[in-house]
């Protein structure tokens, strides 16, 4: 697999758990050649994000090309999954052990994780992350399981991603729709900003994140 910018992002709930997280994902990240940017909260003393605002932070980096793939989580995981997956450009996949996070990314090879960082997550809980990790991003994607159901799952992956665009009105549109001081704290971290404004390939949503950081 080519070289990925992976995202890490927590929030309040297990905003304790992050170090741990983070540990086990950039060492996974370094032997694979990819890079990551730990961009929610890194402790309890933080600044406060929800998964409401994982959603909206993910959206923004994963649609200006800023990173190729998200890793989120709160406690059971689901409310981050649905959270990403309200936003266009977004799929993202809900992972327990690390089959998961394989047949994800061989059957519908898409660009999210969520994962449970207080349900279930006891002894033993950083090495299920580390074969997570690497089961995530290790090899070819989008190869099919089994195999020979390949181009099925393929052309249905596909088929989900226009049914969502259709489905979805103009991103920039609906992010202007949301509550703006929502937007704000959820792109107010420093290194949330730093990963976005530095890697975004989308001028008109690093102009909108301006505007509403100077608003």
């Amino acid at each position: 697999m080519s070289e990925m910018k992976i995202a890490l992002m927590n929030e309040f709930s297990q905003a304790g758990k992050n170090p741990v997280i983070l540990e086990q994902l950039n060492s996974v990240a370094s032997e694979q050649g990819h890079h990551v940017f730990n961009v929610g909260m890194d402790g309890d003393n933080d600044h406060r994000l929800t998964y409401i605002h994982l959603g909206i932070m993910a959206g923004l980096l994963l649609n200006a090309k800023a990173v190729d793939f998200v890793i989120s989580g709160c406690g059971t995981g689901q409310g981050a999954l649905i959270s990403l997956n309200a936003h266009p450009g977004v799929v993202c996949g809900y992972c327990i052990d690390p089959s998961d996070a394989y047949l994800f990314a061989q059957i519908n090879n898409g660009n999210a994780l969520a994962l449970p960082f207080a349900k279930g997550f006891g002894w033993g809980a950083e090495l299920n992350c580390r074969y997570i990790f690497e089961k995530a991003f290790s090899g070819e994607r989008g190869q099919g399981y089994p195999p020979e159901r390949k181009e099925s799952q393929v052309q249905n992956a596909g088929i989900l991603d226009q049914v969502k665009s259709a489905m979805c009105k103009d991103y920039l549109e609906g992010l202007k729709a949301l509550d703006q001081e929502l937007v704000k704290t959820a792109v107010s971290g420093e290194r949330f900003q730093a990963c976005f404004f530095e890697h975004s390939q989308n001028t008109a949503l690093t102009e909108y994140v301006r505007g509403v950081l100077d608003a």
